[in-house]
């Protein structure tokens, strides 16, 4: 997780430091608190990746198909094993997408630690407890990961993904 913030005229600051406090209540014109908070229903990095074998997996758990958008991902990746919660092995490594080394890239930060929402079905939000239950039971309640972005550039359906190290 970043540990400083990089401001729009290029001034950096600690995440919790008082003067970015007051840089931000400044463009915002009203006095703003800054709080770091450990839980809640908020993405913690910039780029949600899960693969398509871990979300598959889950739904064979619970007994029946679950809509994608439960796990409100920015990028899901169709591995060629297929296998559940390999995102866990990305972190700490790169994921390249396109043309090598021409294409956007992810640095993997952590794993993502799944909240209640994803027991909400996306279409009713009729709530299902076993979806969150399973998660738990499977992979000690973590499913798919978080990144930020190393390399911009376009992302495409289909395109080819690479991990490197």
């Amino acid at each position: 997780m970043p540990t400083h913030v990089l401001t729009p005229d290029g001034r950096e600051y600690g995440l919790m430091d008082e003067a970015l406090r007051k840089e931000i209540a400044t463009r915002h014109r009203a006095d703003v608190e800054l709080m770091q908070l450990r839980y809640g229903i908020f993405d913690q990095a910039s780029v949600s990746a899960i693969a398509l074998g871990t979300i598959r997996s889950i739904a064979r758990e619970v007994g029946h198909d679950l809509d994608v958008r439960r796990f409100r991902p920015n990028v899901l990746i169709d591995t060629t094993g297929g296998q559940p919660f390999e995102e866990d092995h990305w972190v700490g490594k790169i994921l390249e997408f396109g043309s090598e080394g021409m294409g956007p890239a992810i640095s993997v930060t952590m794993q993502d630690k799944r909240c209640v929402m994803i027991n909400l079905d996306p279409d009713t939000a009729e709530a299902n407890a076993e979806v969150m239950k399973t998660v738990i039971r499977m992979n000690d309640n973590y499913a798919g990961v978080y990144g930020t972005v190393v390399k911009t550039g376009e992302l495409r359906v289909g395109q080819v993904v690479r991990l490197r190290a």
